[in-house]
């Protein structure tokens, strides 16, 4: 057996992850290490609580001393990192959790797995010549695009908010644990993620929990901001390929390649409550659409190219975001009991 340290896995991309890796990984164990912070929950890995394959362990990434013995016990081969500082409205108002996390666990993590697998620059461990490092990051860290245009691997980063700088710290730093070190690395950068489990604090939760509560929905703006928007198992088996079949100090962007401007989704989902759930005022959800005051620094547009690892690994979106968006829907309305 394999013990593969999986970090942030009870997080809404993570627990999804885990889930879905438990099943086509008959020979990995995995320790998951999550500090249950406000986005993380165990109720997201109910399914698999008593799973004899999956250990959850609840700590700090930036504890570098519990990262130092959990390398020890458990003979961590492989580290797939995903716990990460994610709200950019929380980082607006809070950037130092987002630099510690983000920036200082990064490092703790790597630094640690290097110091364990590898004895010189270059130089594995006989046991740990396999041994991987696959970090998950964001296309935040490219900055924002026009009209046109798509982000590439090769994009150059122009990070606009705390959360996106101190994601594109963290890619450098593993980057550079590649090239000055010789490790095994890997880096997935992904588009927006939604589906199950996902933070009741971000945009497709909200617009669902706001409207069922015949509350305003809240859209920042003109409404026209656009994002790629990502089916989170399509991006699970998206992590899954670039873990095992990517090329050493290579970056694999994953996009949905589902362009949708924020008035788009919040009018999309309140079509789908009218259908799913009517409600009782026999009005439509749309109705409870209410523009408010814009994000400070909001980026126009994200879009991501995934040619590479389409081509490269054969990956490709199974859910367009219609398709997808209506699973994500049916989630919420059993999670919110209506």
């Amino acid at each position: 057996m394999r013990h593969i340290l999986i970090t942030g896995g009870a997080g809404f991309i993570g627990s999804n992850f885990i889930i879905y890796f438990l099943k086509n990984n008959p020979k990995s164990n995995i320790i998951n290490l999550d500090a249950l912070t406000y986005a993380g929950s165990l109720e997201n890995l109910k399914e698999i609580e008593s799973h004899p394959r999956h250990i959850f362990i609840e700590g700090d990434i930036c504890d570098r001393e519990l990262i130092e013995n959990l390398f020890r016990k458990y003979d961590i081969k492989d580290v797939i990192h995903l716990a990460a500082e994610s709200h950019v409205d929380n980082s607006i108002s809070n950037p130092d959790a987002f630099m510690q996390t983000n920036i200082m666990g990064t490092f703790n993590l790597i630094d640690v797995a290097k110091k364990y697998w590898m004895e010189a620059p270059g130089i594995y461990k006989s046991n740990y010549k396999n041994a991987r490092f696959h970090h998950v990051s964001t296309d935040e860290v490219y900055g924002t695009l026009g009209e046109k245009g798509l982000f590439h691997e090769n994009t150059t980063y122009a990070p606009n908010s705390p959360y996106s700088a101190s994601k594109a710290s963290s890619d450098f730093i593993v980057r550079s644990y590649h090239h000055t070190y010789g490790m095994n690395v890997v880096t997935t950068n992904c588009s927006n993620n939604y589906g199950p489990k996902q933070h009741d604090e971000k945009l497709i939760p909200v617009i669902i929990r706001k409207a069922l509560a015949g509350e305003e929905i809240p859209i920042y703006g003109n409404g026209k901001n656009i994002r790629d928007w990502l089916y989170v198992l399509d991006h699970c088996k998206g992590i899954e390929l670039a873990f095992k079949k990517g090329i050493s100090g290579e970056t694999y962007n994953i996009g949905g390649r589902n362009e949708r401007t924020n008035i788009y989704i919040a009018e999309k989902i309140c079509e789908i409550l009218d259908n799913k759930m009517p409600s009782s005022s026999k009005k439509s959800y749309t109705e409870q659409i209410s523009y408010v005051t814009d994000r400070a620094g909001h980026d126009y547009r994200y879009a991501i190219d995934a040619t590479k690892i389409e081509t490269e690994l054969g990956w490709k979106a199974s859910e367009n975001f219609e398709s997808g968006i209506e699973l994500t829907v049916e989630w919420y309305l059993k999670k919110y009991a209506y």
